[in-house]
This record gives structure tokens, sequence and C-alpha cells, in this order.
């Protein structure tokens, strides 16, 4: 296991964001933890507290409804989301994540699958009840960030709903970090897009020092 070093993660990226390889560098995370997913270093192993929340009041019950988590990672979310009830495919484009998730989960009811945003199966289109997106679209650059909301957005069906959780900063604010937080301009883009806002929280976490997050609701 390779002991995380933030510098050497940043430099990373931003050198394949640069050679315009954004998705390239994903797998060596995972790969790093050499099998323990305890050693993911962004993985927060719970799922989020605002989805569960937000799956208390909005249960599959016995409707079959079909939900699909973009950048599973460790799987968390895509099992809290199995557990109300959902039929979910979550998907990676790392095959070690998924690896990591089928092992951690051996019981599942969930399909891992890896697979790509950008490329996913067409079957996929407007399947889905509800999206959830978590910190995918921080960790893109430039053009992939609106292609990624695109994406997300077309795989729900009429009526659906998409889930997003990243972290938040103020306009023109932070623009060199990595990952770059979304600013509230850019998260509206989901409503200039033809959704329509059903929920918006803007919180910090409770790291130290704390991070801003907003997590939202959107309907197409």
């Amino acid at each position: 296991m390779s002991e995380f070093d933030p510098v050497k993660y940043k430099a990373m990226v931003k050198e394949h964001q640069e050679k315009d390889r954004p998705l390239a560098w994903f797998d060596s995370i995972y790969t790093d933890a050499k099998g323990d997913y305890r050693a993911v270093f962004w993985a927060d192993l719970a799922p989020s507290p605002y989805l569960v929340s937000w799956l208390e009041k909005n249960p599959a019950n016995k409707q079959r409804k079909k939900a699909v988590v973009i950048g599973c990672g460790l799987g968390d979310d895509a099992e809290a989301l199995s557990s109300f009830g959902y039929d979910v495919t979550a998907f990676d484009i790392s095959q070690e994540a998924i690896n990591l998730c089928k092992g951690r989960y051996k019981d599942t009811k969930v399909n891992y699958v890896v697979e790509n945003l950008f490329e996913y199966p067409a079957y996929w289109m407007t399947a889905y009840d509800v999206v959830y997106e978590c910190n995918t679209i921080q960790v893109l650059p430039g053009k992939y960030r609106a292609q990624a909301r695109d994406a997300m957005i077309s795989l729900l069906k009429k009526s659906g709903k998409i889930l997003v959780s990243c972290r938040s900063r103020k306009k023109g604010e932070q623009l060199d970090d990595i990952p770059l937080p979304l600013d509230k301009e850019e998260i509206d883009s989901f409503i200039e897009c033809g959704l329509k806002e059903k929920s918006f929280v803007s919180y910090d976490d409770t790291q130290i020092p704390s991070v801003p997050h907003f997590f939202a609701v959107y309907e197409k």
C-alpha cells in the first residue's frame, strides 16, 4: 500500500489533465490500495448522510425503481440506494474499484460494472428514475465538466431525479484547486439544461478544517 501524498496526487492529476487524458489516473488510486479498501484516501466508508436523508423520504418501495451511481468508488452510496429498494447499477471507470466493491459486498444486490460515463451502453439512455452523482464533476477539467453533466442528465427518465453531491466554492476562488469544487453558477447549470430544482443545501462538512459542500436534487 502506497502512502497518500497530496502533493504528488495533485501533480499526477494535473499532468493527465494537461495531456488531455483526464480519466487515465483514476485506477491508480484503487490499485495503490493493494486490495485494502480502507486504504483508498478519499473514501468515507459510509454513505452520504444527505443521500440517506433523501432516501428515507423517497424509498423505492415496491415500484422497482431503477437507480444508477456514477463513479461508485467503494460502493457505500450504491448499497444505501439498494437498501431502500432501488434496483441499482453502480459503475466506475476503475476495474480495481469494482473489484473492491465486489469483495467488500459479497452478497450485494447491486450490479457493479466497469463503464465510462462518456461511453456508456446505449440502453442506459433515459433508463433511470434516480441518478446519483458524488464528486465526479469536480475532478474533471474544463470542457469535460459540462460534458459529464450532460451525460448524467441523459441517463434520466422523464420525471427522473438526479442527486448532485460535491464540494463547493465561491465564484472566482480556488481556481487552481484539484479537485476543483463547483460554484453556485456551475451547479445551477443543471437548471439551465431544463431540470427543475427540487431541493438545494449548502453546508460545511465535519472535517477539521471544514469543507463547504452542495447537495442538490433536480428533476427532469
